[in-house]
């Protein structure tokens, strides 16, 4: 066996259980959702009939799919730049406490270990118009005179959904930040700070400019889990009132396995993916700019 093979052998060897498991839970999935894409398909009896590209012309032209694209963008880069802000603002005071800060912080990831349908639960209370915390608070304090729906109104309900999601995630963006203040430098902040430099002008001269490449990397990733909120909408609107909270991923779940076109559910699939590829595409694109001026 010459050396050649035997790498071959021994590489083979240490990535063949990777590539099995890649194969099978991504590729695999991946091409039967092609198909099912293509084909007239229920809950109970797939591949019934090749429709060709007829699922992908009905999701676009007779559904609300299109819509619910730009809906979803909207929503996901609305609350990633929202919780980044707030996110950042958070991890610098935690990196300011000194004493307490385990449990500050163990406190402050509590929204984030709660499970997504108790926070949907806990918002519907909060915002409920009989009843709820929200609308008492304000009618206490006689800044309305009667209650307001806040999940029942178009022009609210989206923004309903953008403050329980800010709620859930900002500690994660949080706790994501402030692990990229801690691997700064110390010595150069020392060094501007004995050049007079105020803390105000070290964060936009020193800290935001060495942890650019981190806050792109979370707003990537946030952004991708943005796009895939499902949980949320189910609990405080299930896509209503109307279609204004309609987002993708529930456009998708209600034609699977509420109407059971599974056929048309995964064209819908295939496009959202490739949709959400090509809006990550700018930030991956900055993330690796940003690492490169600055590596």
């Amino acid at each position: 066996m010459t050396v050649r093979h035997a790498n071959l052998k021994l590489a083979l060897g240490m990535n063949g259980p990777a590539l099995a498991g890649l194969t099978v839970f991504a590729v695999l999935p991946f091409f039967y959702l092609l198909a099912l894409s293509f084909s007239k398909s229920t809950l109970g009896k797939t591949f019934s009939k090749y429709v060709g590209f007829g699922n992908y012309d009905w999701a676009l032209n007779g559904t609300d799919f299109a819509a619910t694209l730009l809906r979803t963008s909207w929503f996901a880069f609305t609350v990633c730049s929202v919780q980044l802000v707030l996110g950042l603002c958070l991890a610098l005071v935690l990196e300011r406490v000194t004493r307490g800060g385990g449990g500050i912080r163990a406190l402050v990831l509590l929204p984030l270990m709660t499970p997504p349908v108790m926070v949907g639960t806990a918002w519907k209370l909060i915002l409920a118009p009989s009843g709820g915390f929200f609308n008492g608070w304000l009618l206490s304090h006689g800044w309305i005179t009667e209650p307001i729906s806040f999940l029942g109104s178009k022009g609210l309900a989206f923004w309903s959904i953008v403050v329980a999601d800010t709620w859930q995630w900002t500690p994660f963006v949080a706790i994501l930040c402030y692990s990229a203040l801690k691997v700064l430098p110390r010595d150069i902040f020392e060094a501007a700070s004995m050049d007079g430099a105020y803390p105000v002008r070290q964060f936009f001269t020193l800290t935001l400019p060495n942890i650019a490449p981190a806050l792109a990397a979370i707003f990537l990733l946030k952004l991708i889990i943005a796009f895939k909120t499902f949980d949320l909408v189910y609990v405080l609107t299930y896509g209503g009132p109307g279609n204004s909270t309609n987002m993708t991923s529930f456009l998708i779940w209600k034609t699977a396995l509420r109407e059971f076109d599974v056929g048309l559910a995964a064209s819908m699939t295939l496009m959202f993916a490739f949709f959400v590829g090509l809006v990550t595409l700018p930030v991956t694109w900055a993330y690796r700019r940003l690492s490169a001026f600055l590596g």
